[in-house]
């Protein structure tokens, strides 16, 4: 039986992350993945090939919708689907070819087996052809993610009633589509389609889509959507989904309690996603789980057993791919004696819809419940000249801030390329810095950044100046 410092049992962002520090560090190092190809939900059927399809659906859409005003004429483009489908298969293997060559590099052992405990320091992996190897591991981090989450009501038959995971390799592009779930998996999958023509209508139980994100950044993504032809049905609950070989019937009762009934060819389920500890064997070495499924940890992310570590989606916290790659440095770095620090108010929240959405820190409802005075600056897209330029003129940027102190509190945004500028607030807010330190910085013009020093340029005594 061959020992190892360090064991990481999952391969997604969090957990080759985390292999990687650790080599870094000099442990010796191995990982374990139950499927063939490393890089978990994220790399192959999350994150990255919705990117791609995003890309892609976003790159037709414009080629129907902006490209004769841009002064571009082409014939009337047409969606080749299945070749759609083929792009985003060739980018995820890529993605994941780059974690086969970071691991080769760092020295780190690969297993491809479902890994599970026998001992706090011993875990069998069992391969794809019944074969049961086991290894040692003086440390253990557990980092296997997280699955779609299903009310027990409804049946997912991966045809008609699908997740996540086969929404992105269908067999044909559908007419209609019912999505249950109007969070960031349901809007983003939702875009992709609705762009190439079909039908999309999102049933959400709250009376808001992106209820956990700030009330202005769900009610302006609505209204973009609603020029591609989504239609929203909020304050809405699901009670019943049937599907036969051609379609799906979804039953729902609204806000005043009046059955509903909708009908399309598929409906995806989109209501979040739950951790995935099943067949870990936690329960024979005492391992505690939480109610909701999560692995209990410590401010170290250590579980109740000495030496077992858990991260990412199967902990507390945001369910996010970046979220768990800071984790699995902490986790490397703890274990090495080293006082790493993470500030989780600073893990940003994106959604990659067209305007792109993206937040981090408080709400403007979170402040209000702790008390906290504060401020508001807020900016329009469309009063940019660069979002002129590029025809990108839908969103805003909010800026809050503290009434007394000035210090930045919270930023959200929707707008082109928020994803990428949501960057500067994470930084702005890491050194604890002000409206008025952003407002006093010069940012290039004509950029989409302008918007954020215009919005503190608001928060801070009403000065903005474009508006």
């Amino acid at each position: 039986m061959e020992n190892f410092d360090v064991v990481v049992i999952g391969s997604g962002p969090g957990g080759y992350v985390a292999a990687i520090r650790c080599a870094q560090l000099g442990f010796k190092t191995a990982i374990i993945e139950r499927y063939a190809t490393l890089g978990g939900t994220c790399l192959n059927v999350g994150c990255i090939p919705s990117k791609a399809l995003l890309d892609s659906s976003e790159h037709y859409y414009n080629a129907i919708h902006t490209f004769k005003e841009h002064g571009i004429v082409i014939e009337t483009p047409q969606v080749n689907f299945p070749q759609m489908i083929a792009r985003k298969k060739g980018v995820v293997d890529i993605t994941c070819k780059g974690i086969d060559y970071l691991m080769n590099k760092n020295k780190i052992t690969v297993y491809n087996g479902h890994g599970s405990f026998l001992t706090s320091n011993t875990i069998s992996i069992k391969k794809e052809d019944g074969s049961v190897e086991e290894i040692g591991a003086n440390k253990t981090i557990i980092a296997t993610g997280s699955k779609p989450a299903c009310p027990p009501f409804i049946t997912i038959d991966k045809k008609r009633v699908i997740t996540s995971t086969e929404a992105l390799s269908l067999p044909e592009l559908p007419k209609s589509m019912l999505i249950i779930g109007g969070g960031v998996i349901g809007l983003e999958l939702g875009s992709v389609y609705a762009r190439l023509g079909t039908q999309v209508s999102i049933v959400e139980f709250m009376d808001t889509i992106l209820p956990t994100m700030d009330a202005d950044l769900g009610k302006e993504l609505s209204r973009t959507m609603k020029k591609m032809g989504v239609k929203f049905y909020t304050s809405h609950k699901v009670t019943e989904v049937a599907a036969t070989d051609a379609n799906v019937t979804l039953k729902a009762t609204d806000k005043k309690g009046q059955e509903v009934s909708f009908e399309a060819e598929y409906c995806l389920v989109a209501i979040g996603r739950k951790p995935y500890t099943e067949g870990l064997g936690l329960e024979k070495i005492g391992v505690q789980v939480t109610e909701r499924g999560q692995i209990e940890v410590n401010d170290r992310l250590e579980t109740n057993v000495s030496g077992i570590f858990a991260i990412g989606d199967v902990v507390r916290g945001a369910m996010l791919a970046h979220k768990a790659e800071e984790e699995g440095v902490f986790v490397a770095e703890t274990i090495a004696g080293q006082h790493p620090h993470i500030n989780y108010n600073l893990i940003p929240g994106v959604v990659y819809t067209w305007p792109e959405v993206a937040a981090v820190g408080q709400t403007e409802a979170q402040l209000k419940e702790q008390g906290i005075p504060y401020k508001v600056g807020s900016f329009p897209m469309r009063a940019l000249g660069r979002a002129r330029a590029s025809m990108d003129i839908d969103g805003l940027v909010k800026v809050l801030a503290h009434a007394e102190t000035d210090e930045i509190l919270g930023v959200h945004m929707i707008g082109a390329r928020a994803a990428d500028m949501i960057a500067e607030a994470v930084i702005a807010m890491e050194f604890r810095a002000s409206a008025e330190d952003i407002a006093r910085s010069s940012h290039a013009h004509p950029t989409y950044t302008e918007a954020i020093k215009e919005a503190c340029l608001a928060a801070t005594e009403n000065r903005a100046l474009h508006v």
